[in-house]
């Protein structure tokens, strides 16, 4: 085996490791996001979480930690779309919020 073809192997196996661990990340925080709507009464539309941010940042340690945004669709009406975001720094969520929106159906 040469030295280019463990290259390329190392470079498989990472991005296998990368694609595995992305998943399992973006499946917490779908969890998350179905747990936040329910709590907030509101529903989880596409039941999709979108990955819109990705930088370093460091944590209350002063570690550097990969800082994750992402975002939801969501509504309470049925009928009008609005956004959620939800923010990671590292392993754990730090901050999940709803976009201004109507409450119910108008009576």
């Amino acid at each position: 085996m040469t030295l280019g073809n463990l290259f390329w192997l190392f470079v498989a196996g990472f991005a296998v490791w990368y694609w595995w661990r992305a998943k399992a990340i973006k499946d917490y925080v779908l969890q998350a996001a179905r747990s936040y709507c329910k709590r907030m009464d509101v529903m989880l539309l596409d039941e999709a979480v979108y990955l819109r941010g990705l930088w370093f940042k460091r944590d209350s340690n002063g570690r550097i930690r990969v800082w994750r945004r992402f975002l939801f669709d969501f509504t309470s009406t049925g009928e009008e779309r609005y956004n959620g975001r939800i923010i990671m720094l590292g392993q754990r969520i730090i901050h999940m919020e709803l976009e201004p929106h109507r409450f119910g159906p108008d009576l």
